[in-house]
């Protein structure tokens, strides 16, 4: 007997097209909501636009972390509601398909998404984010390049004070500058130029060089009694680079460690209290966010289902809301017991446990209780809610109607 039979490959097709679409639009969305602040960001820090996609990429994985377990819910419960809807189901049903039966193959995505999530929120989430941490030190520090903040005066060595009024190709053809340095002997420069352009000196690499076209030096300062202005078509301006820190080693915070790092830490009493504290509470985390997908397939299931005669979409809008929600219970939990006000395992493991009996009850009320509809009361809610909100509107109509046959009249007469 083959372990996929005929039914499983259908349901398998059902799941697999909206899993990976929900997947993509949660994923796009949340990146394309970090773009806007990170084209932001990297443009007043005078970065290259490179540097944005770079960012983007190394957020990938904790967007991830919450895109699979969304997309693969959303996934079941489009699968068995188109199911249900067209009677499919009930066919399912009365030839002795269990709906524990029926999620065969549910499970098999649930199991093999949870094991890539293990593996992206205890491996990959780390680096990317650690990577993501470095590329923000390196565009506040300048070590991508030339930082020059356009209509502002950018300091280089406490030396130089330079002013630029545009910039183009990535920060390194400048129009419109101004410039007042300080040499050695206490004499002030002071330089204007129409335009200028950022040239790699090799035989100094802690220094650039800055071409300046079409300008003015004005020199003054000690020795000199009145102050000497030299009109230049073309002038080699050599800039000091600041001296770039390094950046700090990978482990400085919680998210950054491995998931048998945070083991090692978070119970070796050579660490101090609060990062033992940080180091279980995001373990904790991580292990609970995995654990809960498969349980996913049940509330996929027991939201995806509606009552008969019945085509709302409430289960689908309660899904995504119950995923969000416990998302977000799970962070704040995180929080308080990263600041030790409350056990890791208490501020985690409570919450999911919870979650889990609602979702056991939920399912079992589904598949084991004849006529058993577990949204059923919000189903009849909604639709008397539905129901008097059209009533209203309905009682405004009549009564803007008549006003307005009398003004038609009026106005007629």
């Amino acid at each position: 007997m083959k372990f996929l039979t005929a039914t499983d490959r259908y349901i398998a097709r059902l799941v697999i097209v909206p899993m990976l679409s929900v997947f993509a639009i949660a994923a796009s969305l949340l990146v394309l909501d970090k773009m806007l602040k990170l084209f932001d960001f990297v443009a007043t820090e005078g970065g290259p636009v490179s540097v944005v996609f770079k960012m983007l990429a190394n957020l990938l994985p904790e967007y991830a972390s919450l895109a699979i377990p969304l997309g693969l819910m959303l996934g079941i419960l489009f699968a068995f509601r188109k199911l249900a809807t067209s009677s499919e189901l009930d066919v399912m049903r009365a030839v002795g398909l269990s709906y524990t039966r029926l999620l065969r193959v549910p499970y098999i995505f649930a199991i093999v998404l949870a094991a890539v999530n293990l593996l992206i929120v205890g491996y990959l989430q780390p680096l990317s984010r650690y990577y993501y941490e470095q590329l923000q030190f390196e565009l506040r520090s300048g070590a991508l390049g030339a930082s020059i903040k356009v209509g502002e005066f950018n300091s280089l060595q406490d030396k130089t004070a330079l002013r630029v009024d545009s910039s183009r190709d990535e920060g390194r053809d400048l129009r419109g500058i101004f410039a007042r340095i300080v040499t050695e002997k206490g004499q002030t420069l002071v330089v204007s130029a129409r335009e200028g352009r950022f040239f790699a000196n090799r035989e100094n690499p802690d220094t650039v060089i800055l071409r300046l076209t079409d300008g003015q030096i004005v020199q003054e300062g000690k020795g000199i009694n009145s102050p000497r202005v030299l009109s230049f078509a073309s002038h080699d301006l050599p800039i000091d680079l600041p001296k770039i820190e390094q950046f700090r080693q990978r482990g400085n915070e919680d998210r950054e460690y491995f998931l048998p790092e945070l083991l090692k830490i978070g119970w070796n009493d050579k660490y101090s209290e609060q990062m033992r504290n940080e180091s279980r509470a995001s373990l904790n985390y991580r292990l609970v966010e995995v654990v809960m997908m498969v349980l996913l397939p049940l509330l996929a299931v027991a939201l995806a289902v509606p009552p008969k005669r019945s085509t709302s979409s409430l289960g689908v809008f309660l899904s995504i809301v119950m995923v969000v929600a416990y998302h977000k219970v799970n962070q704040y939990g995180q929080d308080v017991a990263s600041l030790g006000r409350i056990d890791p395992t208490l501020a985690l493991w409570g919450p999911f446990l919870l979650f889990a009996a609602l979702i056991v009850w939920m399912y079992w009320r589904l598949a084991y209780v004849p006529g058993g509809q577990p949204i059923g009361a919000l189903e009849r809610g909604f639709a008397k809610l539905a129901g008097a909100v059209g009533k209203l509107f309905a009682q405004r109509h009549e009564r803007a109607t008549p006003a307005a046959s009398e003004a038609e009249t009026t106005g007629a007469v």
